[in-house]
């Protein structure tokens, strides 16, 4: 853990990254997405509380179903892409601290508390998401998250028992790189931090 990775990697998953928004004629395998929540699911969240929940929306007939709850300019891309992940949050995530934070009773700390509930589940599926496009593009997938859809339609499609929330979206495939657009800037290091 001490040595930096090799810089072809962090090309891989930062420096050469980008979101995709066309994709080749190419499916995703189910053992490639298996692959992908085995990398994600061994990083890091809050008691280890893991609220993320993944829908990987890939038939003919789910994609159907998220269709209308797409913002229209996301329509087009989310139909092509291979996959469309919806990264949720399971609400009663509480549930399952016995098992994965078998250490203290973490159960407690969020039972009856609405608000860390809701602080926590958002904070710790929002990691998990973007543990999901680093563990992508390690697998050589290309990703394109976006926010442009009706939470609550997505919701009643696909949780209509409340327990879990969408989050945010993440098409999954391999990009077509030649229709991307030139990359958009970034802040510089002293635009956007403190060394205090």
């Amino acid at each position: 853990m001490s040595t930096p990775i090799h810089h072809s990697a962090l090309e891989q998953l930062f420096l050469n990254a980008r979101t995709h928004s066309h994709w080749q004629d190419r499916p995703v395998s189910a053992e490639t997405l298996h692959q992908l929540f085995d990398l994600l699911k061994m990083a890091p969240t809050s008691a280890n509380c893991s609220p993320a929940r993944f829908i990987f929306v890939q038939s003919d007939a789910a994609k159907a179903k998220l269709k209308p709850c797409l913002a229209e300019g996301n329509v087009e891309k989310t139909m092509a892409a291979p996959v469309c992940v919806i990264v949720a949050q399971d609400m009663r995530f509480y549930e399952h601290l016995p098992k994965l934070y078998p250490h203290a009773d973490a159960r407690s700390w969020f039972e009856g508390n609405d608000a860390a509930i809701q602080a926590t589940a958002a904070r710790n599926s929002s990691l998990q998401g973007g543990y999901l496009l680093l563990a992508a593009r390690s697998l050589g997938l290309d990703c394109g998250p976006m926010s442009g859809f009706d939470n609550a339609a997505v919701d009643q499609a696909f949780f209509p028992d409340g327990r879990f929330k969408s989050n945010f979206l993440v098409n999954l495939g391999y990009g077509a790189a030649d229709k991307l657009y030139p990359r958009s800037p970034r802040f510089e290091f002293d635009e956007a931090c403190q060394i205090l």
